[in-house]
């Protein structure tokens, strides 16, 4: 699928929320040279969802099933709003090791410098679901908190060594932009209102 502009432009028009035909999850998007390509929570986190997005929008399959946006637990409860966010994705394109530092370690040598390139563009929308044990972190705007709690659900193999620090790192500059521009209050989600409603400050 492709984003379209009515109007013309070259502008990039983030496309509909969009769900898997399959598991009836969200999808998250990443666009790149014109394209969108569509991922499950899971395999932002290193993960597998264990089928391809199909992606469809909500009206085609009736009731979606929701995850938390942030350690995609099953069965989010509270739904926060912040500012539309997009992150610009560099992807490595070639990484420079110290030659002694190889001899040394060989493929656990260090590098010593990395050349990148513009990757895809992920859309994170203005809406985020979270459970309660992320909602708490939310709530007491402990960013280091809530990293700490995804960062220990996420696939081994980003906790683990120099890895760890990037993957907070990269949190870090995702969920920042979130936590300067969240607004007050959140909506809670039910089966009458799954997260359709505008937030508005809750009883607590």
């Amino acid at each position: 699928m492709s984003p379209h502009n009515d109007s013309g432009s070259d502008e990039f028009v983030a496309p509909p929320q969009m769900f898997c035909r399959t598991c009836r999850r969200p999808l998250n998007t990443r666009a790149r040279a014109g394209r969108i390509e569509y991922l499950h929570a899971e395999q932002l986190r290193g993960g597998a969802a264990g089928h391809p997005a199909e992606p469809v929008t909500a009206a085609e399959i009736g009731t979606v099933v929701l995850v938390c946006d942030f350690c995609s637990a099953a069965d989010p409860v509270w739904i926060y709003t912040g500012a539309d966010q997009e992150t610009d994705i560099r992807v490595v394109t070639s990484e420079v090791v110290d030659f002694g530092d190889y001899q040394r370690r060989h493929r656990a040598a260090r590098t010593v410098r990395a050349d990148t390139e513009m990757g895809p563009l992920q859309q994170w929308g203005e809406r985020w679901t979270a459970c309660d044990g992320c909602a708490a972190y939310l709530d007491a705007r402990n960013l280091y908190g809530l990293i700490g709690r995804v960062v220990d659900r996420m696939a081994a193999k980003y906790r683990r060594g120099s890895r760890l620090a990037r993957t907070r790192a990269d949190l870090h500059a995702l969920y920042s932009p979130l936590f300067a521009t969240l607004q007050p209050g959140r909506t809670a989600i039910t089966d009458e209102h799954p997260g359709q409603r505008n937030p508005t400050p809750d009883s607590t």
